[in-house]
């Protein structure tokens, strides 16, 4: 995962602030990919509540600004398949955990 843990900490704590303290953020894309190098910052949000628009335009405006990079978010909520591309994101997502 090519995220450090300043990084991973930012997001964390802008997608809760956004989507509440429950979100589960994944990480999918490019940033897995070790050998990689740039690329966006590709996450997969899941809130409680069905996540609104202005959500997931604040939390990538923010996060844009913070880590200095081009984000995308996909936002479903917890307990629905989401869309196709919901789908085939999180099948290769990875959980982003607090940095120790």
């Amino acid at each position: 995962m090519r995220l450090s843990p300043a990084q991973t900490r930012v997001i964390l704590n802008c997608v809760h602030q956004q989507f509440g303290a429950d979100a589960r953020v994944m990480l999918f894309g490019s940033r897995l990919d070790e050998l990689a190098r740039g690329g966006d910052v590709d996450l997969l949000v899941e809130s409680a509540a069905p996540p609104t628009l202005h959500q997931r335009a604040l939390a990538t405006m923010a996060l844009e600004q913070a880590l200095n990079l081009p984000v995308d978010i996909v936002a479903v909520q917890q307990g629905t398949a989401g869309n196709a591309f919901a789908r085939i994101a999180r099948s290769r997502a990875q959980p982003l955990e607090t940095p120790a």
